[in-house]
């Protein structure tokens, strides 16, 4: 499928499946795989179907969704695709949307970013750089001081040159926020691919870097405790420098 029937078909599913229940979810409807992690059932209907409709088009193609991973945690070894943000969602915040990547040999070469409430639609395709709603997006520059959105624990201590605020808690929300400037650093304590892989590569088109920290530029399936993406490398350097410390390592 090209990328516009990639993206259509996501518009399409989660405008059936997930925004008729945003706000109406049923106690029934919500579960957890752990404490704090919740799966709804707009999650696993939505992925199926977006399984199905790219798999008709492919029938080679591996699909890896969250949850189907989480259900047979060795499809993760072949590796992508995800409704994100799912707490957000079962809360009733706007804060969520869709991603998928198409990975070829370990490779992100195409990723979309979908927002339901904001109506936003994210392409990229390597070396062919990043549309929004069909509008090219232009390269990144970072503010200063540099503002980011981190986790609780990087945010007890800012250092001088840094504007620091929590994440929306949903890497669909998060990375538009870095792709659009209206923010220049975004940290994460986990790296799953499909939460990364195709905002890493939207990143990546706009002259962003994005890197485990002690780590090379990130590629999914890379592991670590904390996962820095910035509007550029330079940035990424001073973030990790001034952030990182022995204590937050321990986690």
């Amino acid at each position: 499928m090209d990328a516009d029937a990639v993206a259509q078909a996501i518009v399409d599913v989660a405008a059936r499946l997930i925004l008729p229940r945003f706000g109406r979810l049923r106690p029934d409807e919500v579960d957890a795989k752990k404490p704090g992690d919740l799966v709804t059932v707009a999650d696993t209907e939505a992925e199926a179907a977006l399984t199905a409709i790219l798999q008709a088009d492919d029938p080679r193609a591996l699909i890896v969704g969250e949850e189907a991973s989480f259900a047979d945690p060795s499809l993760v070894d072949a590796l992508p695709e995800a409704v994100d943000g799912t707490n957000n969602f079962a809360q009733g915040d706007p804060r969520f949307g869709v991603l998928v990547a198409e990975l070829r040999g370990g490779e992100t070469v195409r990723g979309w970013i979908w927002q339901p409430v904001a109506g936003r639609m994210f392409v990229a395709e390597l070396g062919a750089g990043v549309r929004c709603n069909g509008e090219e997006l232009g390269r990144l520059s970072a503010a200063e001081p540099a503002r980011g959105r981190v986790p609780g624990r990087l945010r007890r201590m800012p250092p001088p040159g840094f504007d620091l605020r929590p994440t929306s808690r949903s890497c669909a929300v998060d990375y538009p926020l870095l792709l659009t400037g209206e923010t220049d650093l975004l940290g994460f304590t986990h790296h799953h691919p499909w939460d990364h892989a195709a905002g890493v590569l939207m990143l990546n088109e706009l002259g962003g870097y994005a890197a485990m920290h002690g780590g090379g530029p990130w590629r999914p399936g890379d592991s670590g405790r904390l996962l820095f993406a910035a509007a550029s490398e330079d940035l990424w350097r001073r973030a990790d420098a001034a952030l990182v410390t022995d204590a937050i390592l321990g986690l």
